[in-house]
C-alpha cells in the first residue's frame, strides 16, 4: 500500500439544499474551490460530512459525485465508509473501489461497541476485505465513538491480519501514542493527524499529513503554518496555530457544523445547512460571526 495522506487533507462537507435535501450538484463547486486553494486530497462522508445522518443512497450519490468531480480537479479522494451496520460499511467499501477512489477509512461502530481490541480488528478486517485493492485506514476518534484502545497495539494486531491496512486517521490527542505509531515497524504505516487545533504539536511529533474540517475554508493559514514550521520558525508557527484556534472557537460559539457550512456558503461554496439533529446559527449569530471574521486574511487564495 503506497498511498500516503501527506499534506492537508480536507474533510469535506456533504452539501444540502436549504430544505435539508441532498445537493450533489454542489460537489464540483467544492472540488474546484479546494483545488484552487492548494488542497490535493479530500476525505468525504466522514464526521464533517455528517455520514451518520445520510441514507445509504445519499452516501452513494455523494461517492458518485466525487468520483467525477475529484479527478476532474486533480483531487485524490478518500471515502469514509464506516458506521454501525457492518454490512453497510462493506457495501460502501466495495462502492468506493468501483468509484476508483484512492483509499477508504472506517471508524468503529459506536452504538454496540467492540469490547476488546481483537473485535475491533475483526470489524476492520471485514470492512477492508470488501475492497482489497484499496488502502484501508482505521479512523480513531474516541471523543465521538467512545471506543478507546491503544493504537500501537491496534497496528500490531491489525497489521498482521489486514493485508491492505495503510494506517490510522489519528483524531486522538494522545501525542505520545501518535509518535509511537509513526515510528512503529520502521514507519510502515501512514498516520495522518486529525485535530486541526493541535496541528503544530503534531508536526513537532513528526506528522507529515493532516485531515481536518477547517482546511475547507482556511487552507492558506495551515499551509503557511506548515511552511513556517519547516523553515524552523517555531514562533510564527505557534502564532498561526493560535489564529486557527481563535477561528475555530468563533465557529464553535455559533455551532461548529452549521457555522462552518455557513462560512463555506459565504465563500461561494453553497453547502447548505447542517442536517438535524445538528443545529444551525440564527441570522443574528451569523451577523456577529461575520463581524468577528471581517478582514480575516485566510479566506483568499493560498499564500
Amino acid at each position: 500500500m503506497n498511498t500516503r495522506l501527506h499534506g492537508l487533507v480536507a474533510a469535506t462537507h456533504t452539501p444540502f439544499h436549504p430544505d435539508g435535501s441532498l445537493a450533489p450538484e454542489v460537489v464540483p463547486v467544492q472540488a474546484a474551490y479546494l483545488a484552487s486553494r492548494g488542497v490535493g486530497i479530500v476525505f468525504i462522508t466522514g464526521s464533517t460530512g455528517e455520514s451518520h445522518s445520510l441514507t445509504r443512497d445519499e452516501r452513494l450519490a455523494i461517492f458518485h459525485a466525487w468520483a467525477a468531480a475529484g479527478p476532474a480537479c486533480g483531487l485524490r479522494v478518500v471515502a469514509h465508509v464506516g458506521g454501525n451496520c457492518l454490512e453497510d460499511a462493506r457495501h460502501f467499501a466495495a462502492a468506493a473501489a468501483d468509484c476508483g477512489f484512492e483509499a477508504i477509512a472506517a471508524l468503529s461502530p459506536s452504538y454496540f461497541k467492540p469490547a476488546r481490541l481483537e473485535v475491533l480488528v475483526d470489524v476492520c478486517a471485514r470492512i477492508a476485505s470488501a475492497a482489497p485493492s484499496l488502502p484501508f485506514y482505521y479512523y480513531d476518534i474516541p471523543s465521538m465513538t467512545q471506543v478507546r484502545f491503544d493504537m500501537l497495539d491496534f497496528l500490531t494486531l491489525a497489521g498482521a491480519r489486514i493485508p491492505n491496512l495503510a494506517g490510522i486517521k489519528f483524531t486522538n490527542d494522545n501525542l505520545d501514542a501518535f509518535s509511537a505509531c509513526l515510528t512503529h515497524d520502521d514507519g510502515r504505516f501512514d498516520i495522518p493527524w486529525g485535530i486541526d487545533e493541535k496541528l503544530v504539536d503534531s508536526l513537532a511529533a513528526g506528522a507529515l499529513g493532516a485531515v481536518g474540517s477547517s482546511y475547507n475554508f482556511a487552507a492558506p493559514l495551515y499551509q503557511t503554518l506548515i511552511a513556517a514550521f519547516r523553515a524552523g520558525d517555531a514562533g510564527r508557527a505557534r502564532d498561526l496555530q493560535h489564529q486557527s484556534v481563535e477561528l475555530i472557537e468563533a465557529l464553535y460559539a455559533v455551532g461548529y457544523f452549521g457555522g462552518a457550512k455557513a462560512l463555506m456558503t459565504r465563500l461561494g461554496v453553497p453547502v447548505g445547512p447542517a442536517r438535524c439533529p445538528l443545529d444551525n446559527p440564527t441570522p443574528a449569530q451569523l451577523d456577529d460571526l461575520w463581524r468577528k471574521l471581517d478582514g480575516c486574511p485566510w479566506f483568499g487564495p493560498p499564500a
